[in-house]
């Protein structure tokens, strides 16, 4: 397996930084991976998987949204609807790459962007979404005070501050989840960890209980959110791995 660079222009123009790992011998297929809300694509559950993936013979992109790890730009100033742009012009970098069909592996907040921008790419075969929210009411409640009526607001996640504009907020009331994921006609692993304490695990249930056939739900005992647990991450894989190498 090698690990390339590869970089591409995002939703606000500026380039997007990202890493493909290659399979040693042809991929089966790809993968097009995005990170959670204030992470990045360096963050170990996503480390973790994508290897594992390209280990097993698909080649793998993890990147950085807008304004996050090595993607310049203002975070502050992005939306979810920036997130979904960006994960199109990633999905058209594998394009460009020689790697059609891909499946869409998105976690927590990448994961909603994931199952909204499936919509928009012909190339996606499969979704997985590994502790997602199921609407943006659930989102909202990780921030202070949201409706006031401040050109920020103030997100708590983590034990960690981040402040981000209004229209981060504005932008979650325009996108429906629970549509999203019923007009979704793409096979969806929904994939949570039981004693998640950032995203509760109804959630996931909530996201499974929308989608059409075919469709999975598994919940990771023994897990938190970020899958910190080596043999946990261990356990996401296989599922994973197993549920693309049937759908892709």
């Amino acid at each position: 397996m090698t690990v390339e660079h590869l970089a591409f222009p995002g939703s606000t123009g500026t380039r997007l930084v990202g890493r493909l790992h290659v399979p040693e011998h042809r991929a089966r297929g790809s993968v097009l991976m995005a990170h959670c809300f204030t992470c990045s694509k360096d963050l170990h559950t996503m480390t973790r998987l994508a290897q594992g993936l390209a280990e097993a013979g698909y080649a793998v992109l993890r990147f950085d949204f807008t304004g996050l790890g090595e993607s310049p730009g203002e975070f502050a100033q992005t939306t979810l609807a920036h997130d979904v742009r960006d994960l199109t012009a990633a999905a058209s970098a594998l394009i460009e790459r020689g790697y059609g069909p891909c499946g869409l592996l998105g976690h927590s907040l990448g994961g909603a962007a994931s199952l909204l921008a499936a919509a928009r790419l012909r190339t996606v075969r499969s979704v997985v979404t590994l502790g997602a929210p199921s609407s943006p009411e659930h989102v909202r409640r990780l921030f202070d005070a949201p409706d006031d009526d401040g050109p920020t607001v103030t997100l708590r996640l983590g034990g960690r501050r981040f402040e981000v504009a209004r229209a981060f907020l504005d932008d979650l009331e325009t996108h429906d989840l629970a549509e999203a994921v019923a007009e979704l006609a793409r096979p969806l692993l929904v994939v949570h960890a039981v004693d998640d304490e950032v995203v509760d695990v109804t959630e996931g249930e909530r996201l499974f209980a929308a989608a059409r056939q075919p469709k999975a739900f598994h919940p990771l005992a023994g897990a938190d959110h970020l899958l910190t647990d080596r043999r946990a991450a261990e356990r996401a894989l296989r599922v994973i791995r197993e549920w693309f190498d049937t759908t892709l």
